[in-house]
């Protein structure tokens, strides 16, 4: 009875196991040597030295590419989270109407989110080349002449926004599973009620999807702060180091100066501004998004006191 009793108590947690192993192993392993080597001077060869809070004393004292990336990286983020989002959601909102094709639309929405970043950069070094590119080809036909995208220290962030932006397609297709899961009652009625699209959209939609926004909010913020493959093959951190992020200086002091040590330190101080935004949004969520199990509690409530 004991060991039938344990085998049932145990199955689960076998199931599991691949999973806590390949954590273990491959995610908090890694975070806490990462840990360990900031407070480390360690090399990639060489004898590891003991510093205790140097590195993290050097960052804010002594290396002012630090403020300088990070500065870079906030101003990314600020413009490409929203934009990311509104993307998706105009894209998601387009796939769930009845139209023609609309399957075919979904595939060619989402097929950018399944290319990898290399070849993602070698498409839009193309398309934002400023001698035969196709966007400056394009301006050129509405009388527009385009800048040095990738050469001119004012546009090089712009266009790794643009770049970033083609793989929506992921988040397209949560909004789009969520939209789908509305009821099409509500819209019914409120085209009743005389509701327009927009309005439809503002006090139907959105309300509804909030959990997902909150999600894609979120996921958009630690995205936009991890980006290094794009812009390192993009525009290698130029020109004049106008789109030298923080993760491509954090994988440069890594990788190229062999500072692990410092890297790490880098990293960590990156995950502890990531853990502060995150726990603002999370915050703010209690204002602004909509739970439904919330509102039929409300509802139950509401009715108990009026018996």
């Amino acid at each position: 009875m004991k060991k039938k009793k344990f085998l049932k108590t145990a199955t689960p947690y076998f199931f599991i196991l691949p999973w806590i192993i390949g954590f273990l192993v491959f995610t908090f392993g890694p975070l806490l040597l990462s840990l360990i080597m900031s407070f480390f001077d360690w090399p990639l060869t060489g004898e590891k030295v003991f510093v205790g809070l140097g590195n993290y004393i050097e960052m804010f004292t002594q290396d002012d590419q630090v403020l300088k990336s990070l500065g870079i990286s906030l101003r990314y983020a600020a413009i490409f989270v929203p934009l990311n989002l509104i993307l998706a959601l105009f894209l998601a909102m387009l796939i769930t109407q009845p139209l023609r094709g609309v399957k075919v639309y979904r595939a060619i929405f989402y097929i950018p989110a399944a290319i990898s970043s290399v070849a993602i950069s070698i498409i839009w070094s193309w398309i934002l080349n400023s001698d035969y590119g196709v966007l400056n080809y394009l301006l050129s036909l509405i009388g527009i002449e385009g800048p040095d995208w990738l050469v001119d220290p004012a546009w090089a962030i712009f266009a790794v926004i643009l770049a970033s932006a083609f793989g929506v397609g992921t988040m397209m297709l949560i909004f789009y599973t969520d939209m789908k899961n509305i009821s099409t009652e509500i819209y019914e009625a409120a085209s009743i009620d005389g509701a327009g699209p927009a309005r439809k959209f503002f006090s139907i939609t959105l309300p509804i999807i909030t959990p997902t926004l909150l999600f894609n909010l979120i996921t958009s913020i630690i995205s936009s702060f991890q980006q290094v493959t794009l812009v390192m093959l993009l525009t290698g951190g130029g020109p004049l180091q106008s789109t030298y992020f923080y993760g491509l200086m954090t994988y440069n002091n890594a990788f190229k100066h062999h500072k692990m040590g410092y890297a790490s330190a880098n990293a960590w101080v990156m995950f502890i501004i990531i853990l502060l935004l995150t726990a603002l949004v999370f915050k703010s969520s209690s204002a602004w998004v909509f739970y439904e199990s919330e509102v039929k509690a409300d509802n139950k409530k509401k009715k108990r006191g009026g018996k």
